[in-house]
């Protein structure tokens, strides 16, 4: 009898722990891809608050739109395209989690949500917990705008956020159109989602870009701002128009090329490259 209880407590602490170890990883993943857009028990960020998703979605469609949120709209599900219209058309990256870490990432979300064991403790889990908290920094709209432009640079050494998006604001020159214009971006995400979002980047392309080169939170708080002054005086901004200067650039271009052309064409023709050998000849007679 000892031995088999022995057996019990063992295998009750084996299977314990193997249960902490999947909460922990499933803890991990959500904080580091999830948060980004997402609270559970926190209200509304980029996507929905995922407090009890666990109850009212099935774990084979959950599974499904964790994976590829486009894929399931696409086939036309009602649940997965109101979702899509509700929260302003924003595409929920693809992941790669396999099946078992989504489970682990549903069974985290499930244990602080309402009701849920951790829920007592945490209360819930608030955007970006741990990587940045700003909300009492007041940021700089003037410092925003360099730091998008990369006229100062960012702290950690990232790439400027005008290499891949474009803004319509007549003091700033065209960005790039690698990534999604984001004149209107502080009205679609609000200021907590702006700032989840440069925190701590959901997107691939993001992330890929700023390894080890996290924005402090000033600088989160000044871009921030740089894009609501923006997002508020849009409509008055003209947006700068290079193709007729470009068109005019190459014009000028071409002539001053093809004066410097016609100059050295002249030079080599006011005698024949032979003619040296032509005078020695004569002289030689």
């Amino acid at each position: 009898m000892k031995i088999q209880f022995k057996c019990m407590v063992i295998l009750s602490l084996f299977l314990s722990g193997v249960m902490a170890l999947g909460q922990d990883e499933g803890e991990k993943l959500f904080k580091q891809v999830c948060v980004a857009c997402h609270t559970i028990n926190d209200g509304k960020l980029v996507g929905p608050d995922l407090a009890g998703v666990h109850l009212r979605r099935s774990e084979e469609w959950l599974l499904k739109f964790i994976r590829s949120s486009q894929s399931v709209v696409q086939t036309g599900d009602p649940v997965a395209v109101a979702l899509f219209e509700e929260f302003n058309k924003i595409p929920m990256p693809d992941n790669a989690f396999t099946e078992d870490q989504i489970r682990k990432i549903i069974a985290y979300i499930a244990s602080n949500s309402p009701g849920g064991p951790g829920a007592a403790g945490t209360g819930g889990v608030s955007p970006a917990t741990g990587k940045f908290s700003n909300q009492s920094l007041q940021g700089d709209a003037s410092n925003g705008e360099k730091l998008f432009t990369g006229n100062v640079r960012l702290s950690n050494g990232g790439p400027s956020c005008i290499s891949c998006h474009n803004v319509k604001n007549d003091k700033v020159i065209t960005g790039g159109i690698l990534a999604k214009d984001l004149t209107d971006v502080y009205t679609r995400l609000t200021a907590a989602g702006v700032q989840a979002i440069i925190g701590n980047p959901p997107f691939p392309a993001m992330s890929q870009a700023y390894p080890g080169k996290s924005l402090q939170a000033q600088e989160i708080s000044d871009i921030t701002a740089f894009l609501k002054l923006t997002d508020d005086i849009k409509k008055n901004q003209e947006g700068t128009n290079y193709g007729l200067t470009l068109l005019l650039s190459g014009l000028c271009g071409a002539v001053v090329l093809l004066l410097i052309f016609k100059g050295i064409h002249s030079r080599s023709k006011r005698g024949s490259i032979n003619q040296h050998i032509y005078d020695r000849q004569l002289k030689s007679i």
